[in-house]
């Protein structure tokens, strides 16, 4: 087993680590002492990782595990290499993420924005569930939209295989998101703390994912208006380091989300969660 080094050092999993704030919160992480996992599809974007952790004298705290979560089979393999490494994993940070502009679908044949988007957070946030109540004040933050109320959840097309768009199928994720930090509020399989975190419009590489013309309006809009990914990521390494103390915390851009909201639903939460694991266990 590989443990901390120290009592202050953290274990930190960043899943969609190679860009944007996973890579800045991996880095920042590696610079405070901790020992990090990355977990990423783009075999390159790990190298460079891997060489940034070197140069930053960091190399034996850090892992780069190189998979496509869109893929439960995968997400399985990197829960059971995580919990053969680590006894304890302080922090869960969850962004992969990526647009498809048309219908794709992972492996196992599931609409892969939903699969990469909701069902990877869901299957790595519990799976892991056994290496968090290890930890001493465990957090899971999982880097989503609450706050917008624009989509929903397709509950008779959940694949979304009847009318696909780029936006619906992003939109559908983000609502599941929402009732996913539910549910985790409600029934936890460990102990750690929840954070549905919206950081807002951030200058990231994932704007290289859009095509031309969109790409050229929206870095214009993005210079104008887009956070800094430093700035996007300092409430995450706050609540790395100082996890909250109430169960679930929903943050949109700074500010709390009134969870009465239909997209917080309890009801709904629940028939997710039933419907979740019905796709598990099939697949």
């Amino acid at each position: 087993m590989q443990d901390q080094q120290n009592t202050s050092a953290k274990t930190v999993v960043v899943a969609g680590g190679t860009d944007g704030m996973g890579r800045a919160t991996a880095l920042a992480r590696l610079r405070a002492g901790d020992t990090v996992v990355v977990v990423g599809r783009s075999p390159e974007k790990g190298a460079a990782l891997v060489a940034e952790a070197e140069r930053l004298g960091a190399a034996g705290r850090f892992t780069f595990l190189r998979a496509d979560l869109s893929s439960t089979k995968a997400v399985q393999e990197v829960v059971d290499r995580i919990k053969a490494a680590h006894t304890a994993v302080d922090a869960l940070v969850l962004t992969a993420n990526r647009q498809n502009f048309s219908r794709a679908e992972s492996p196992e044949g599931l609409e892969a924005t939903f699969s990469l988007y909701y069902l990877s957070r869901y299957l790595l946030g519990h799976g892991l569930s056994a290496q968090f109540d290890a930890a001493a004040d465990p957090v899971i933050v999982n880097v989503a939209g609450p706050g917008n109320k624009a989509g929903e959840v397709v509950w008779d097309d959940l694949q979304l295989t009847g009318k696909y768009g780029t936006m619906r199928a992003q939109l559908q994720a983000g609502r599941a998101n929402d009732l996913l930090a539910v549910a985790f509020g409600e029934n936890p399989s460990s102990k750690a703390k929840y954070v549905l975190y919206h950081p807002g419009f951030t200058a990231t590489g994932a704007l290289d994912q859009f095509k031309q013309p969109l790409r050229a309006v929206v870095k214009v809009f993005g210079k104008l208006a887009a956070k800094t990914v430093d700035e996007a990521v300092a409430p995450i390494l706050g609540w790395i380091d100082h996890p909250p103390a109430q169960r679930l915390t929903v943050d949109d851009r700074g500010k709390p989300v009134d969870l009465t909201q239909k997209a917080f639903d309890k009801d709904n939460a629940a028939r997710l969660v039933a419907v979740t694991e019905d796709l598990v266990a099939r697949r």
